[in-house]
C-alpha cells in the first residue's frame, strides 16, 4: 500500500512539473535579420513616412490638373421684373430676365508659358524627396534595431559574467569560512571574502536591471508596445575594414537618402522659383459654353452656345508677382546652402564612424589577450592563496581583474558590431 502511494505521489509530481513547464512562457528564438523584418513590418514611424510619401505623390496630380479642361454644369432658375437691368454698382448694365435653364461651361488652358510645367516638375521632385525620406526612416529604424540587438547581447554576456562571479566568490567565501573555523585563516580573510560577494551581488543586480532595459529598448525598436522576451542568436563578426575613410565618404555622398532627398528639395525649390517667374507672362485659355432654357422670357431663345479665347496679360499687381519670385529664389538658395552643410556633416560623420569602427576592431585582440592573462593570474592567485603563500587582498584583486577583463572582452566584441552598424548607416548601406 505504501509502494502504491509512492508511485502515485511520483506521478503527481511529474504531472505538476510538466504542467508548470507548459505554462512557463517560451522565449522565441530571434536572429538579427528576423528582428529587422519585424521592425520594418511593425514600426509606426515607417508607416507614417509611407503615408507622407503617398500624400506627396498626390500633389503631382494636383499640379498636373491645370493641363486638362475643366467642365462645370449649371442649373439656374430666376424670376425678375420684365425688361429690367442691373444698373447700380456696375459700369455696364446687364439685362435680367425670368428663366429656368441648364448648361455647361468648358475652360481649357492653352499655354501659361511654362508655369504649369515648372509647378508639375517641382511637385514631382518634392514627391521623390519624400520617397527618399522613407528610405532614410528605414535606415534609422534598422540602425536602432541593430544597436539595441547587440546591446542586449552585451547585457546578456555581462549577466552571465555576474552570475559566474557570484557563484565563484560565494564558493570562496564558504571555503574561507571553513578554514577560519579550523583556525587556518583569519577573520579578516572572511570579511574580505564577504565584501567580494557583496560586490558581485551588486554587479548582478545592475546586470539584471540592464538586461530588462535592453529588452525594452529592443522591443520598442521592433515596434512592440510592450517588452517581448527573445532568445537572441549570435551574429558573425564583420570583416576588418579595408582602405581608408575617403572612399566611404564618396559612397555616402552618393547614397545617403537624406542627402538625396535634400538635393531633390533644392531642385524642386528652383523649379518653383521658375514657375513663380512665369507669373509675369500672359495666360491663354479656350472658353466654351452651351445650354438650354426650358422656361424663359419671350425675348430669350430656347438654347444658347458660345466660345472664344481669353488672353490674360498681367500689367500691375502691386509688385506681388515679383515678390513671390524673389521669395522662391531665396528659399531655393537657402536649401542649396543646406545641401552643402549636410554634405559636410555626412563626411565628418563617416570619418568619425570609420575611426570608431577601426578602433573597436583593434581592441578585439587586446581584450582577448587581457582576458587570457587575467584568467591565468586569477588561477595562480587562487593556488597561492590555497597554499598560504599570499593574502586575501591579492586573491581579491586577481578576481576583480578577471571579472573586469571578462566584461571588457564582451564589450569589445559587441562594440565592434555596433560601430560597424553605425558605419553602414553613415555610408548609406543600411537602408
Amino acid at each position: 500500500m505504501r509502494g502504491v502511494d509512492t508511485r502515485a505521489l511520483a506521478t503527481i509530481l511529474l504531472f505538476t512539473t510538466a504542467l508548470s513547464a507548459a505554462e512557463a512562457p517560451v522565449q522565441r528564438h530571434l536572429t538579427l535579420a528576423e528582428a529587422e523584418a519585424l521592425a520594418l513590418r511593425n514600426h509606426p514611424r515607417l508607416g507614417a513616412a509611407r503615408y507622407r510619401a503617398d500624400a506627396a505623390a498626390a500633389t503631382v496630380d494636383q499640379a498636373r490638373a491645370a493641363y486638362f479642361p475643366t467642365v462645370n454644369i449649371q442649373v439656374t432658375g430666376m424670376g425678375a421684373d420684365h425688361g429690367t437691368v442691373v444698373a447700380a454698382g456696375a459700369i455696364t448694365t446687364s439685362s435680367v430676365a425670368s428663366r429656368a435653364a441648364t448648361g455647361f461651361t468648358v475652360n481649357q488652358l492653352i499655354t501659361d508659358f511654362g508655369r504649369t510645367a515648372s509647378l508639375t516638375r517641382s511637385a514631382e521632385m518634392q514627391a521623390q524627396a519624400v520617397s527618399e525620406n522613407v528610405s532614410a526612416t528605414r535606415a534609422q529604424i534598422l540602425l536602432q534595431v541593430r544597436q539595441s540587438y547587440f546591446r542586449q547581447l552585451l547585457r546578456q554576456s555581462v549577466l552571465r559574467v555576474a552570475q559566474e562571479t557570484v557563484e565563484s566568490r560565494g564558493l570562496s567565501l564558504r571555503q574561507v569560512t571553513a578554514l577560519q573555523k579550523s583556525d587556518l585563516r583569519s577573520t579578516l580573510d572572511v570579511s574580505f571574502a564577504a565584501v567580494n560577494v557583496s560586490e558581485a551581488e551588486l554587479l548582478l543586480f545592475r546586470a539584471q536591471n540592464d538586461i530588462r532595459a535592453a529588452t525594452a529598448d529592443l522591443s520598442a525598436a521592433m515596434g512592440f508596445e510592450t517588452p517581448q522576451e527573445f532568445t537572441l542568436a549570435e551574429e558573425a563578426l564583420p570583416p576588418p575594414l579595408a582602405g581608408d575613410a575617403e572612399a566611404l565618404v564618396r559612397d555616402a555622398l552618393a547614397s545617403r537618402p537624406e542627402l538625396i532627398a535634400l538635393r531633390l528639395q533644392s531642385d524642386a525649390a528652383q523649379r518653383l522659383a521658375d514657375g513663380e517667374k512665369s507669373l509675369r507672362f500672359p495666360t491663354l485659355s479656350l472658353l466654351g459654353t452651351a445650354g438650354v432654357l426650358p422656361v424663359h422670357d419671350e425675348h430669350l431663345r430656347g438654347k444658347y452656345a458660345g466660345g472664344g479665347l481669353n488672353l490674360s496679360i498681367p500689367v500691375f499687381n502691386g509688385n506681388l508677382f515679383a515678390a513671390r519670385h524673389a521669395e522662391a529664389e531665396l528659399r531655393a538658395k537657402s536649401i542649396g546652402a543646406e545641401v552643402k552643410d549636410l554634405e559636410l556633416r555626412i563626411a565628418q560623420s563617416v570619418r568619425v564612424a570609420w575611426l570608431s569602427a577601426r578602433n573597436a576592431f583593434q581592441r578585439l585582440d587586446v581584450t582577448t589577450r587581457l582576458l587570457d592573462q587575467a584568467s591565468k593570474a586569477a588561477a595562480f592567485a587562487q593556488t597561492r592563496y590555497g597554499l598560504g603563500l599570499s593574502s586575501i587582498v591579492e586573491l581579491s584583486q586577481a578576481q576583480l581583474n578577471k571579472t573586469s577583463a571578462e566584461i571588457t572582452a564582451a564589450s569589445a566584441t559587441y562594440e565592434y558590431q555596433i560601430q560597424r552598424a553605425v558605419l553602414d548607416f553613415e555610408t548609406g548601406i543600411l537602408k
